[in-house]
């Protein structure tokens, strides 16, 4: 299985791709340091910055297929995510120029004090029963962080599926940048083009396609779609470079997060630990490879007994303030509600294992690709730069 690997916030991590981002394009706001592989002076004394972000797009999957020569000749060397490696936070992070100890997103499902009630974060819908607002009430709510675009001087763009794009979540994220919308991967590519092309303006655009995570999540991260998936990422990534050569144009690709593959046996069902699931405050949150339980005071020691009893093989169990103290989502300053949003106990799992709960009426889903943990294969994505 692949090594472990831990967000490196000092200088290799996406938030610092951001920041490197983010001081070229004129914010004077500098949390973190810049990427050294890319500093804003290298990028700064470009025309135009594209950034695009292929979800799922680990290190590991673009080493292993050959199917993505453009991508490859321009390798520029690799990151690490953000913790948890999951679109939730690191898309976040993209979006904001924050690690997650500041923007206090932590998994797809987050149980949320300020409405008490847990929603999977990213269509910010309830996980269970109705809604009690709509998503569209629920940013302002929930969310404290300004957009990174509201600190950039230049104009910026915002290029993502039609089916997301308008989403409550997509809009507050993408405050002071101008937006379109795509239904297809070559309709992507063209409007990029497009953008990048067609101005006297120096432009940041930001663009996101998330078919290779859909792909990988249902297929697995060696499937032959997930390879024809990339492939054409590939062809038409190579497409884009002909048409901007000598427009001055800093385009840059890289991922949220990596995968793996978890087969079914290596998957723990919550239902067949009932004694585990009764001392729980709540339902589980956070991601299928990292895990947050909320444990009455009471019931810890009973809770620590259980999981080292029975789970020692899959899961590294750690009080979730001890994740924070040691910096696992970003240094401080946290977020007012950080610790509340990782409960009491962070089962981060093991190998390809993960754990699982299903709650009465859920559809319940087979996943093969998962991530979220910090094997390298998941934590590790690729940093594709050149100035055409």
């Amino acid at each position: 299985m692949s090594a472990t690997h831990l967000p490196d916030y000092a200088g290799g991590s996406i938030v610092n791709l951001m920041q490197s981002i983010a001081t070229a394009c004129g914010s004077t706001s500098s949390p973190y340091p810049s990427l050294p592989a890319l500093s804003a002076v290298q990028l700064g004394r470009a025309r135009h910055i594209v950034l695009l972000v292929i979800d799922g797009l680990g290190q590991r999957t673009l080493a292993r297929h050959a199917s993505s020569p453009h991508l490859q000749h321009h390798l520029l060397g690799s990151m690490t995510s953000v913790f948890p490696s999951t679109t939730a936070s690191a898309i976040t992070t993209f979006m904001t120029g924050l690690a997650p100890a500041q923007h206090g997103l932590t998994g797809w499902h987050m149980h949320l004090d300020e409405i008490d009630q847990t929603l999977a974060i990213l269509p910010l819908t309830p996980r269970l029963g109705p809604s009690r607002l709509s998503p569209a009430a629920l940013p302002a709510r929930l969310f404290e962080h300004p957009s990174l675009f509201q600190r950039l001087d230049r104009e910026c763009w915002v290029v993502a599926p039609q089916s997301i794009v308008g989403s409550a979540f997509n809009a507050w994220h993408s405050r002071a940048a101008q937006t379109r919308a795509y239904n297809s991967v070559a309709e992507m590519f063209a409007c990029l083009g497009e953008l990048l092309q067609e101005t006297t303006r120096s432009r940041y655009v930001y663009a996101y396609y998330p078919d290779l995570d859909s792909c990988s999540h249902h297929y697995g991260t060696d499937s032959r779609q997930a390879q024809q998936t990339l492939s054409a990422v590939d062809t038409l990534f190579g497409e884009l470079l002909r048409k901007l050569r000598g427009s001055n144009t800093w385009v840059l690709l890289t991922a949220d997060h990596g995968f793996i593959d978890s087969p079914p046996r290596r998957v723990i069902s919550l239902d067949d630990h009932p004694q585990l699931a009764a001392l729980l405050l709540r339902p589980l949150c956070g991601e299928r490879r990292v895990a947050y339980c909320y444990v009455a005071s009471a019931n810890r020691p009973v809770f620590e007994d259980y999981v080292r009893r029975h789970l020692a093989r899959a899961a590294h169990l750690y009080t979730s303030d001890r994740l924070i103290a040691g910096g696992w989502f970003g240094p401080p300053p946290y977020h007012p509600r950080l610790a509340s949003r990782i409960g009491d106990y962070t089962l981060v799992m093991k190998d390809n294992w993960t754990i699982k709960d299903w709650l009465p009426g859920e559809k319940q889903f087979a996943m093969l690709g998962v991530h979220g943990g910090i094997s390298s294969s998941e934590m590790c994505v690729p940093l594709v730069a050149l100035l055409a």
